[in-house]
């Protein structure tokens, strides 16, 4: 059982002292329960510490503190069976005392140490009186008791450190700076002080080059976590600097929520949404969570299940002790407050980017421009079961104005006789802006948003509609605009579009003459539900290469271009073809569409001269 525990349970060996800063936290927990329970016990909150020391020279290192400590039959008890918690015991026989937050729940964290040590030698002596008495084990053959010399009450754990291998090096555990780190990582926020002697260099008094050594005490942790502390007393730079100090980023938080929650599961959350996008954000390598302590003990650094992946760019923090935890304390249990905590934390992100929408929207903006992408991706993923949680947070680009619009201001504004939403999806705003496609509804001054992410037209397809008005591309065979007109097609113009699509051989499956078309010979129209921006999208993507657009070559009745060609397809049938795919090539390209072959779309241009 020992041996499983040691190798199976924790995956990282320097754990064993998060445990161990952890049960002694536990124990000075319950010497203040006793100092406020029984009258004869003492209580001096200056003596309340727990100790770090190691020997390099001995190869052991030593956790102690001032707690309640423990009599031979809670030795035998707690550390003689497996899994026995007698922190755990403690907190549900005892009332509630404000001060009291025991942390031990399975005790197996005890039995860390083993990953680390070849040898544990636990001194303890209980606050309620009797003699000392040392507990020793080597490990799976069991261990010894035995009665000792006095002590004051409290616990001291020794470890004699197992020999270095070539894979491990457990002299680490030896070294001020390693030992300072882990405490730093795990324990900052015990609310006792974790102290350390370190020996140091100064100046000899008097002289300019000779040093000496001399010996210091340090606390570790800073004990009193900042989303611990009443916000009143807080300030923006306090928070910016928690931020810098625990490496969210390197970057200035846009906005911060201190978030204080009691009820049927009880946390403290703290939470950063950044101004920039970290340099791997997009990428699979990026991992995205926050980080989960109980009782001020770091228990996961990256919890994925606390923020959905729309949200992922979140920072910060989420600390409760409701939480139930599996046995190593390293992962959570799905269980239902885990996801009443996360679904209260997206709620609460969701208000926080509203909030700075409506009240800062220049640094919504710039939030938008690094994070916005994700957000789209969150609306398009998952069948679009987010939609409605993500579509007020988006912003897009659009034909009103330099400023990206939301889809509520353009709703707003829609005409009162418009039936749908359009938008022009392609590369640039600077080319949806000559798109021939848009001349119909530019002319009735009718906005269009405009789509440059390759993720954004997916997102509207998943939308559907907003506000009940369906979305529509400006290349959609109907635009069903109020008004429209209707091109007129004679019946040797049929014929004479006929021969083009014939001429043409699949590229497009129809010729027509366009309404919407007004200074511009050609363009590009599609039928289904396939655009031709998503057709390029898909184009890269692995098993999606087959997936085309159903195309419609406009032609512009109105246009001089339309004249030469009704004359070539009377008087001239090399010239015609040459004509036909001069205009389906200039329609490509408008699109962004490459031609099939350069070669003979060269000669097509020099055969009309």
């Amino acid at each position: 059982m020992l041996d499983l525990l040691i190798h199976s349970i924790y995956t990282q060996k320097e754990i064993f002292l998060r445990e161990l800063i952890s049960n002694a936290s536990d124990a000075l927990d319950k010497r203040y329960y006793l100092t406020l329970s029984d009258e004869n016990q003492s209580f001096d909150r200056d003596s309340f510490q727990i100790r770090l020391a190691a020997d390099q020279q001995a190869r052991t290192l030593t956790v102690a503190d001032t707690g309640v400590g423990m009599t031979k039959e809670e030795l035998e008890s707690n550390l003689g069976t497996i899994a026995r918690s007698g922190s755990l015991d403690f907190k549900e026989s005892a009332e509630p005392a404000e001060g009291v937050d025991i942390i031990g729940q399975f005790g197996v964290g005890f039995y860390a140490a083993f990953m680390v040590a070849k040898t544990v030698t636990v001194r303890s002596r209980s606050a309620n009186g009797g003699p000392a008495h040392e507990w020793r084990s080597e490990g799976p053959d069991g261990y010894t008791v035995k009665e000792i010399g006095d002590m004051e009450p409290g616990t001291e754990i020794v470890l004699l450190l197992k020999d270095n291998t070539e894979e491990e090096k457990y002299d680490e555990f030896l070294e001020a700076h390693r030992l300072s780190a882990i405490v730093k990582k795990y324990s900052d926020f015990i609310k006792y002080p974790i102290r350390m002697s370190r020996t140091r260099s100064r100046l000899k008094e008097g002289s300019e080059s000779e040093y000496e050594d001399y010996t210091e005490d340090e606390t570790l942790n800073s004990m009193v976590p900042i989303w611990r502390k009443n916000k009143n007393e807080l300030t923006d730079e306090d928070y910016e600097r928690f931020y810098t100090d625990k490496r969210f980023g390197f970057d200035k938080p846009l906005r911060h929520a201190h978030v204080t929650v009691d009820g049927a599961v009880s946390y403290t959350a703290l939470l950063y949404i950044p101004e920039k996008a970290p340099f791997d954000f997009y990428t699979r390598e990026y991992e995205k969570g926050l980080e989960l302590y109980t009782s001020g003990v770091l228990i996961m650094q990256k919890c994925p299940d606390l923020l959905p992946d729309y949200f992922s760019f979140v920072k910060g923090l989420v600390d409760s002790a409701d939480l139930s935890l599996n046995i190593s304390r390293e992962m959570l249990q799905h269980d239902r407050q885990l996801r009443l905590i996360a679904k209260r934390i997206q709620e609460r992100v969701k208000s926080e980017l509203l909030s700075m929408l409506k009240n800062d929207r220049e640094k919504y903006a710039g939030f938008f421009e690094s994070f916005g992408r994700q957000l789209k991706y969150g609306v398009y993923s998952d069948w679009g079961a987010n939609k409605d949680v993500l579509q007020d947070l988006l912003l897009f680009s659009s034909s009103d104005g330099d400023k990206p619009v939301t889809l509520e201001e353009y709703a707003g504004r829609m005409k009162p006789e418009q039936k749908n939403i359009y938008y022009a999806a392609g590369d640039s705003v600077e080319k949806l802006k000559k798109l021939p496609q848009t001349e119909l509804l530019s002319d009735k001054g009718i906005e269009i948003l405009y789509f440059t992410d390759d993720v954004d037209e997916f997102a509207v397809k998943m939308l559907g509609a907003y506000q009940e008005k369906p979305f529509k591309n400006v290349s959609d065979g109907d635009l069903e605009v109020e008004g429209e007109p209707k091109a007129e097609t004679a019946e040797e113009d049929k014929a004479m579009f006929s021969a083009m699509k014939e001429k043409l051989s699949g590229g497009v499956i129809d010729v027509r003459a366009s309404a919407r078309l007004k200074s511009h010979p050609c363009c590009l129209a599609t039928e289904g539900g396939v655009s031709i921006e998503m057709e390029k999208v898909l184009s890269s993507m692995p098993g999606a290469a087959g997936v085309k657009a159903e195309k419609v070559l406009e032609i512009n009745a109105g246009h001089a271009v339309f004249t030469a060609l009704k004359a070539a397809y009377a008087e001239d049938e090399e010239k015609f073809s040459a004509y036909t795919r001069l205009l389906y090539n200039q329609a490509l390209l408008i699109d962004g569409l490459s031609v099939e072959d350069p070669v003979a779309f060269a000669n097509d241009i020099c055969a009309l001269f």
